[in-house]
């Protein structure tokens, strides 16, 4: 399993604009049901800063990619953004249930 975290932060005046289209991307995701990956998306205290994991399960199925809200989504993060997107790919020290609900 392959596990990568964004953070990145938003200007104050468009964290609003940021939620709405996460929560559209978890809208198509409810609705389409993809398989091969799980992902996450949360707000750190300081109310501008947000945090994305993605762990892909397996190279079978979709890829967040491949969701057109998550698309929309990405398409113009760097104009809402005070400091732009960065990806970290995550090494599993230990995991005990942060996936199974």
């Amino acid at each position: 399993m392959r596990t990568v975290m964004v953070r990145y932060k938003v200007k104050p005046d468009r964290v609003a604009e940021n939620k709405a289209y996460i929560e559209k991307v978890f809208e198509e995701l409810a609705e389409r049901r993809p398989t091969g990956f799980r992902y996450g998306s949360f707000t750190l205290g300081d109310g501008v800063s947000f945090v994305h994991v993605v762990f892909e399960e397996s190279t079978e199925g979709a890829s967040l990619a491949d969701i057109a809200a998550f698309q929309a989504f990405t398409a113009d993060i760097g104009d809402r953004c005070d400091e732009p997107p960065v990806a970290t790919e995550l090494t599993p020290v230990g995991i005990y249930r942060l996936l199974d609900g």
